[in-house]
């Protein structure tokens, strides 16, 4: 089975957001979109487009979007096969929590890492 096949994306939080994309924008010309982030189109070797994109956002510290981690930030990994992956995470020990979200972006789950970081596992649409 397949595990992680790609990082669907980069969020972080920030105690002023809106000023942090504000620099990312202008020193690192960075497109922050109104919903807070970029999306970052995949290319293959050829520079076509390959079938894929990476978000990366700013949020606000303090959510709790992130908990039960304890970092400030979460990376978004793609997976082929949310339900195989979780239950082999389940059956080697890991700390997988409960809850999935199923929504148009697809399917999301979630582990937490041995440091405390929550990891976000999504498996994308049928053909995305």
């Amino acid at each position: 089975m397949k595990r992680v096949t790609g990082i669907g994306g980069i969020f972080f939080q920030a105690q002023d957001p809106d000023a942090l994309r504000a620099w990312y924008g202008r020193h690192l010309g960075i497109d922050v979109l109104p919903w807070g982030g970029a999306a970052f189109s995949w290319r293959g070797a050829d520079g076509e487009p390959a079938g894929g994109t990476t978000i990366w956002s700013i949020g606000q510290a303090g959510s709790g979007h992130f908990a039960p981690g304890t970092a400030p930030f979460m990376i978004n990994y793609r997976v082929d096969d949310l339900d195989a992956l979780l239950q082999a995470l389940r059956d080697e020990g890991c700390q997988v929590l409960d809850n999935t979200d199923d929504s148009a972006f697809g399917r999301f789950g979630w582990v937490i890492d041995p440091e405390g970081n929550k990891v976000e596992l999504w498996q994308p649409p049928a053909g995305q």
